[in-house]
């Protein structure tokens, strides 16, 4: 891998547009990918555990959409690289929306994991290659703010979408509000011809196992999963750690989450331009591991609000700060395993946090289950750390 430099420019008046034709083309399928796959990332655990599965069927449901998701990252920049942008894409919101579409014809565990293990699919081939395309076209010079953008993009429908699936389940059911996530990624199908397709063949891309040799990569994908690890923890398991009576909190709390991410992206993307993202990566973890410890109150339904966005001001600093880094590092021809290094730590994150948290939260109870992850949080200090000091070092 190689090393390109990302020097903010001090010139606002020479630096190259940020919003471009393709990029604007990029942003329907990310809204359309990014409203399916939030709207209902809690509402099929509940469907789940109300299905029959009860709480222990939570935590397989979001578990099978996450190494589905996981698998499919990793094939993904080979996918690409044969294909091009485009096709991947395209199969990836079918596989996304497609069984939304059928997931309430059966209440069967087996069914329910099926349609998960699909949509995970899909969901990993729009965000590899999705993300390596957009990221070829933000200008090196404005990354930070560029990135920022996109995560607005994608931020605010999940901002709308995951608190509105759980209220919506609760007044129309599973049904519409299903038909309503699978049908928002296959109408985003139709921007997917709009976009550029392949990179140019004389630029030899970067293979997976090349990445997962490189240090410099792998130390912000390391703090990254940490807080990605509690996200799938708050998304799936919130609606069922806090009192019935609070239940009407839950959307409250989850949409104050989102919001916190989407702002806090934007103003570390702004920093990262100016001063770079390296010194941000401590202080987003430190407020994430916070706001999972304040998020043990569950009988405090304020205070669990409080620690849920305060989470969330954590978990948007370290995808920004972290994923900035990860680019600034490579060439254009390694997007694609950065993309792809980046979202197997927030999917395998997610998805190792549903599954263990429910084993967890069975013998010590939701509070002590929060403070505990707040713990494992804190151990990715470590190499934090040690990026600072050596994340110039490619190995």
């Amino acid at each position: 891998m190689t090393k390109t430099t990302n020097s903010p420019s001090r010139d606002a008046g020479s630096r190259p547009p940020l919003v471009t034709r393709p990029l604007l083309m990029r942003f329907v399928s990310i809204t359309g990918a990014s409203t399916s796959f939030f709207l209902l990332l809690s509402v099929v655990p509940l469907y789940a555990e109300t299905s029959g599965g009860g709480g222990s069927a939570a935590g397989p449901a979001t578990g099978a959409l996450m190494v589905a998701t996981v698998v499919g990252e990793l094939a993904t920049p080979r996918l690409v690289a044969r294909f091009g942008y485009r096709l991947v894409l395209a199969t990836g919101l079918v596989l996304l929306g497609a069984p939304a579409l059928v997931l309430t014809a059966s209440a069967d565990m087996v069914w329910i994991v099926s349609v998960c293990l699909v949509r995970g699919l899909g969901f990993a081939f729009t965000v590899v290659a999705g993300g390596a395309l957009t990221a070829s076209l933000i200008p090196p010079e404005r990354r930070g703010e560029g990135l920022a953008l996109v995560g607005i993009v994608s931020g605010v429908p999940s901002l709308v979408a995951l608190p509105l699936g759980v209220w919506l389940v609760g007044h129309v059911g599973y049904a519409p509000v299903c038909l309503a996530g699978g049908l928002a990624a296959l109408a985003a199908i139709v921007s997917v011809p709009g976009l550029p397709d392949r990179e140019p063949a004389s630029k030899r891309s970067v293979t997976m196992l090349s990445g997962l040799r490189t240090a410099a990569l792998l130390r912000p994908a390391a703090v990254f999963a940490a807080t990605a690890l509690a996200a799938g923890i708050l998304v799936t398991f919130l609606p069922l750690a806090v009192p019935s009576a609070s239940l009407g909190l839950v959307s409250v709390a989850l949409f104050a989450q989102s919001a916190a991410a989407t702002v806090a992206r934007w103003v570390a993307g702004r920093h990262s331009d100016r001063r770079g993202p390296a010194g941000l990566v401590l202080p987003g973890l430190a407020a994430a591991a916070a706001g999972t410890l304040l998020t043990a109150m569950t009988h405090r339904p304020v205070a669990a609000m409080a620690g849920v966005a305060l989470f969330g001001i954590g978990f948007g600093v370290i995808q920004n700060a972290t994923l900035t880094l990860m680019y600034a590092r490579v060439s254009a021809a390694g997007y694609g395993t950065v993309s792809a290094l980046w979202n197997v730590a927030y999917d395998a994150g997610m998805g190792v946090g549903a599954l263990g948290f429910g084993v967890l939260a069975d013998g010590v109870g939701y509070p002590v289950a929060f403070a505990l992850t707040a713990a494992l949080m804190l151990t990715a200090v470590a190499p934090a750390r040690r990026d600072r000091r050596h994340g110039e070092r490619l190995g």
